[in-house]
């Protein structure tokens, strides 16, 4: 019996919104998906607005919910045959990649699930040295590649 493969998205709050759209994507392509918790609420709320939930921001004592959400994240990705990181422009950088989509690549790379990411980043990017050190599939807007790439990856149970 064949499994369905699993793939976990990672992105910036600010791309949640795309990140629906991509979720819908790739269940087309007959992948379950996990993508953050917050982009359901968002999109419940019909308010894609990321400082209204980065509580943290004026109020340290908010940062065990930071916590918790990328506690939550992180098991996603360890659920996941594979991790695919939605970089956009972002403050005008193109192919933003943050620190915890950083962190979610190298997860995924310790645990040896392929990494995937939507656009190219720039060579100047801050954390583009460590990025390409994890050896990620760069895809191109293309989500047809990693259906070819997860061809003859084993699927989680």
């Amino acid at each position: 019996m064949k499994k369905v493969k699993i793939i976990t998205v990672c992105c910036s709050a600010a791309f949640y919104k795309q990140a629906l759209d991509i979720e819908k994507q790739l269940k087309k392509l007959g992948f379950k998906v996990k993508i953050p918790y917050i982009a359901y609420i968002m999109k419940k709320n019909n308010n894609f607005d990321v400082s209204f939930y980065k509580t943290w921001h004026k109020d340290k004592k908010q940062y065990p919910k930071k916590t918790k959400l990328m506690d939550i994240h992180f098991k996603k990705v360890l659920q996941a045959d594979a991790i695919l990181v939605l970089n956009f422009e972002k403050d005008g950088i193109q192919g933003y990649i943050g620190g915890n989509g950083l962190l979610e690549m190298f997860l995924a790379y310790i645990h040896k699930k392929p990494v995937f990411i939507y656009n190219p980043i720039p060579d100047d990017l801050n954390i583009a040295e460590e990025v390409y050190g994890l050896n990620p599939i760069f895809i191109n807007q293309d989500l047809g590649v990693i259906s070819a790439s997860l061809r003859g990856v084993r699927a989680t149970k």
